[in-house]
């Protein structure tokens, strides 16, 4: 009987240590050995290999290589077509992540569907779930088609040998953890497992030119779990993003060879199954307060599509020694930044007050034409005066208070006139050979002061 020996692996990058250390030498991630049992391999005789590694492929000329343009093929939901670059490229690997109950695998099943539905030949393979349990999904997603094959196992060489045996088209692996190859012997999971089973995955999807999403479990941290490497592996990354207890669900690329990573995907979970979500917008701005102080209007860019976005801003007088700073959806030493400035530049009085930012929606601002807007909902909410309910705000916020341009200024306004919004303060940077739709009114400011005077938020005598 081959021994067991005990062995400190990384769940980073895969390192492996006789003893277990606080730090990983290789990639420098605190805490992440953790303690496996291996057994000695025996050694056994060396196995011919069916066929020769590497693909013995001549070095071209870049100028001779042809300029083919890449076939996509759509999934049938606009959304995931979008934040995937206009559809699924053969032979690429995707990657889906996301907390447990997001929709993952909805969402999945809802892709396998439609395309079995166009004539395509799908497989989904479940390590997690019965047979029974995918086809009561199916059922209830209304998910049917001749073409859609349900795999139960766990085995990768016999995953392999059904996928020979089909050769599908489109293929779900749900999920990556849960595979693994019986010749090695960690457990399903491991660092090894994952990198190996990945690896497997990509080579039949490159030579069969099979679409292949696989589903990835996140730790605690939000990240994928299992090694790195398995995100530089694949050629996309998509997050489904979102709170279990609301309907809205968001999906990113924050990897993407075939397209832009800054597309967002909006979704609604419904009965039955995953709704597309076509004018977000629309949907940000339904239950906005048009009474409220602290509630100002931004128009965000995520990837191509412009989205308007309620920042809402609460300013309280505070009982504390030091004021709390609490912002979701924001940077936090971003917000820090901006109360500074606002306090140095415009003159309002916040160190004895508690600051509380929220951006409605569940929506993340990252770009810093969001400044401006969060600036105007601070002094609204310190002042209590309500900004101009048809008004938006977009502009970057310098240190000297002054607003810098920001890019694709028209595309926003245009995006707001749609909404009914027909007031815009913006740099005055981007006022130069914009085109101003007829009936909106653009305001082109240089500093902070003259943003809050824009919006009757001037500053008041009795502060």
């Amino acid at each position: 009987m081959a021994k067991a020996k005990t062995v400190y692996v990384c769940a980073s990058c895969g390192y492996e240590t006789a003893r277990w250390m606080g730090r990983c030498p290789e990639c420098g991630e605190w805490n992440t050995l953790s303690e496996q049992l291996r057994e000695e391999e025996k050694k056994l005789p060396e196995k011919k290999l069916r066929r020769d590694p590497g693909t013995d492929a001549a070095a071209m000329r870049i100028e001779d290589i042809p300029d083919d343009n890449i076939a996509r093929l759509s999934c049938g939901i606009g959304e995931l077509d979008r934040v995937l670059g206009g559809g699924v490229v053969e032979g690429a690997l995707m990657l889906v992540g996301g907390d447990p109950g997001i929709g993952k695998s909805t969402l999945l099943t809802q892709v396998c569907a439609n395309m079995a539905e166009a004539g395509m030949r799908v497989l989904y393979v479940s390590g997690e779930e019965s047979a029974r349990q995918i086809k009561m999904r199916a059922n209830r997603l209304g998910a049917a088609g001749s073409g859609f094959f349900v795999l139960s196992e766990n085995d990768l060489n016999i995953v392999e040998r059904r996928m020979e045996q089909l050769s599908p088209e489109v293929m779900v692996v749900d999920s990556i953890q849960t595979m693994y190859l019986p010749e090695m012997a960690s457990a399903p999971g491991s660092v090894s497992q994952v990198r190996e089973c990945s690896s497997r995955l990509m080579r039949l999807g490159k030579a069969s030119g099979c679409r292949t999403f696989l589903v990835g479990h996140v730790t605690k941290e939000g990240s994928i779990a299992g090694p790195r490497v398995l995100e530089h592996m694949v050629d996309a990354v998509l997050y489904f993003e979102g709170d279990r207890q609301h309907q809205y669900r968001l999906l990113r690329a924050v990897k993407n060879r075939f397209g832009s990573v800054n597309e967002l995907g909006m979704f609604e979970m419904a009965e039955e199954g995953m709704v597309e979500v076509g004018n977000a917008s629309e949907v940000l701005l339904s239950e906005r307060a048009h009474d409220a102080s602290g509630s100002v209007v931004m128009c965000a860019m995520e990837g191509s599509r412009p989205l308007l976005t309620d920042v809402q801003a609460l300013v309280a007088p505070t009982v504390l020694g030091n004021p709390r700073r609490m912002a979701s959806g924001v940077d936090q030493g971003r917000l820090a930044l901006l109360l500074a400035v606002l306090e140095k530049r415009a003159g309002l009085r916040l160190f004895d007050k508690d600051v509380y930012i929220n951006i409605a929606g569940g929506m993340t601002l990252t770009e810093p034409a969001a400044d401006l807007a969060l600036c105007a909902a601070v002094a609204s909410s310190l002042w209590n005066v309500n900004v101009p309910k048809n008004a938006a705000v977009v502009g970057e916020v310098g240190l000297s208070g002054e607003i810098r341009a920001i890019a694709q200024a028209e595309r926003r306004m245009r995006e707001c006139m749609r909404l009914g919004f027909d007031m815009l303060v913006l740099p005055k940077g981007n006022m130069k050979g914009l085109r101003v739709p007829e009936g909106m009114n653009a305001i082109g400011v240089e500093t902070l002061p003259q943003a809050l005077s824009a919006l009757g938020l001037a500053r008041r005598s009795r502060e």
